[in-house]
C-alpha cells in the first residue's frame, strides 16, 4: 500500500462569532471578537498549504501578540493592529476589553461543566526596565505578571522554567515549547500565553460501537480508521456543497461544529469559502434536528515558527530593527526575534482535550425529512465554540485521522 497521506487538522482558537449566542454580548467585546475571528481565518489561509497535520489556537496567539502589541508604538503598532485584525479602539479600551474575555472564558471554565483555562505570563531580564505604565496593563488585563530572570547567566535554567510554566498550565500537553538556541544573552522577554480545554459531548458516543471504517484521503486512497457513530438530535444543516454538523459539550456552553463538503475532495473549495461572511451565515442557518453521525476518534500535535507568517501578513517592522516598542521600556531597543506555537488535540468517545501555547521572545535591536447521515468518511473542517460568547474556540481540518502529526 503507498504511503498514506497525513491528516491535516487546524484548530483555531478566537473570540467568537456573533451569531448564534446565547446571551447578547457587549457591543465592545463582539468588535474585538470580530476582528480575532477575521486574523483566525486569515492565518488559518496563510498556513493551510503546508504539508501534514496543522493544528493552533490563534486565539492564544492573538493573546500573546496582544500583549506584545501593547508596548508597540508608532509604524510598529500600526502594521500589528492591522495584521492581527485588532478592533479600531483606543488602547487602553482595547486590551480592557481583551482582558474581559479572558476573565469571562476564565469565569466559565470555573464553573465545573468543563475545563478552560487562559493563562499568560511576561518573562524579563532582571535589572532591565521596563515601563511600570506596560507592566500594570499587562498584569490588570491579561493577568500577565512580571517574573525576573537572568537570560544572560542563566539561559538554560531560565528555558527549563518557562517550558515548566506553559507545561503546568497545559496539564503537560504542551512541551519544550521554548527550543534550545532560542534564548540568549540578548533576550530581553519572553511573552507567554497557554490555553486548556477539556470538555465531554452532551451526546456521549458509546465506545462498543466504534469501529473501523474507511476514509477517503486528498488522493484517493482509502485508510480504515475508528469511527465512531450515534443517532441523536444536533445543531445541523446543509447547503449545496457543505453539511454542517454542531456537537455542544456538557452545558452546552462550548460546542464542536465540522464543515463537511459533499465532494469527497472538496476541501481545498471548502477553504477557500472560508471567510468570515461565509462562516456566520452557515451558523446562523444551524438548527436542532436528530442526525445518524459517523465521526472519527483522532489525536494529533503540531508546532511552527510564526515570524515569517506574521511578517508577511504585514507586520514586517516588528520582526526587524525599524521596530518601535517604546511602550514597554522608552527606548526603541526591543524587537520580536520569535513567535513559537504549538498545539494538542484529541477527540474520542468521551469528548475533546485540546490545549496550545504561544511564545513571544524579544531580544535587543541591533415535513419530517429524511433522516440525515452525516458520514465524515472524507476531509473536513471542524470548529470549537464558546456559545455564550459566539467564540470560536478552536478550527480544524482533517484529511487523515489516522496520523498523530505533521
Amino acid at each position: 500500500m503507498e504511503t498514506i497521506k497525513k491528516l491535516t487538522l487546524i484548530t483555531v482558537l478566537l473570540t467568537g462569532m456573533a451569531n448564534s449566542v446565547k446571551a447578547a454580548i457587549d457591543p465592545n467585546q463582539q468588535t474585538v471578537v470580530a476582528g480575532n475571528n477575521k486574523f483566525a481565518l486569515e492565518l488559518y489561509g496563510k498556513l493551510e498549504s503546508q504539508q501534514g497535520n496543522l493544528f493552533l489556537s490563534p486565539y492564544s496567539i492573538s493573546t500573546a501578540l496582544a500583549m506584545t502589541c501593547a508596548g508597540a508604538r508608532g509604524q510598529t503598532e500600526k502594521q500589528m493592529a492591522e495584521a492581527l485584525c485588532f478592533a479600531p479602539m483606543k488602547n487602553e479600551q482595547f486590551h480592557k476589553v481583551f482582558g474581559e474575555i479572558i476573565k469571562q472564558l476564565n469565569a466559565s471554565g470555573e464553573k465545573g461543566g468543563y475545563e478552560l483555562v487562559v493563562a499568560n505570563a511576561l518573562w524579563g531580564q532582571k535589572d532591565y526596565k521596563f515601563l511600570p505604565e506596560f507592566l500594570t496593563l499587562v498584569r490588570e488585563n491579561y493577568g500577565g505578571d512580571l517574573q525576573q530572570v537572568d537570560f544572560a547567566a542563566q539561559t538554560e535554567e531560565v528555558r527549563k522554567t518557562i517550558n515548566a510554566w506553559v507545561e503546568s498550565k497545559t496539564k503537560d500537553k504542551i512541551k519544550e515549547l521554548i527550543k534550545p538556541g532560542m534564548l540568549d544573552s540578548m533576550t530581553r522577554l519572553v511573552l507567554t500565553n497557554a490555553i486548556y480545554f477539556k470538555g465531554k459531548w452532551a451526546s456521549p458516543f458509546k465506545p462498543e460501537r466504534t469501529q473501523d471504517s474507511p476514509f477517503v484521503l486528498l488522493d484517493g486512497q482509502k485508510v480504515n480508521v475508528p469511527t465512531m457513530n450515534q443517532t441523536s438530535k444536533f445543531g445541523y444543516m446543509e447547503t449545496n456543497d457543505i453539511w454542517v454538523l454542531e456537537m455542544p459539550y456538557v452545558n452546552n456552553d462550548l460546542s464542536m461544529v465540522i464543515l463537511l463538503p459533499k465532494k469527497v475532495d472538496g476541501i481545498k473549495d471548502l477553504e477557500k469559502e472560508l471567510v468570515s461572511d461565509n462562516l456566520a451565515g452557515w451558523l446562523a442557518r444551524i438548527h436542532k434536528r436528530e442526525v445518524q453521525v459517523f465521526f472519527p476518534r483522532f489525536k494529533m500535535a503540531s508546532e511552527f515558527g510564526l515570524a515569517k507568517v506574521l511578517s508577511a501578513m504585514g507586520m514586517p517592522d516588528a520582526f526587524s530593527g525599524k521596530a518601535d516598542f517604546s511602550g514597554m521600556t522608552g527606548n526603541r531597543d526591543l524587537f520580536i526575534s520569535a513567535v513559537v506555537h504549538k498545539a494538542y488535540v484529541d477527540v474520542n468517545e468521551e469528548g475533546t482535550e485540546a490545549a496550545a501555547a504561544t511564545g513571544v521572545t524579544m531580544k535587543l535591536t541591533s415535513i419530517r425529512e429524511p433522516l440525515p447521515v452525516f458520514r465524515a468518511d472524507h476531509p473536513f473542517i471542524f470548529l470549537i465554540r464558546d456559545n455564550q460568547t459566539g467564540s470560536i474556540l478552536f478550527l480544524g481540518r482533517v484529511t487523515n485521522p489516522a496520523s498523530k502529526d505533521n
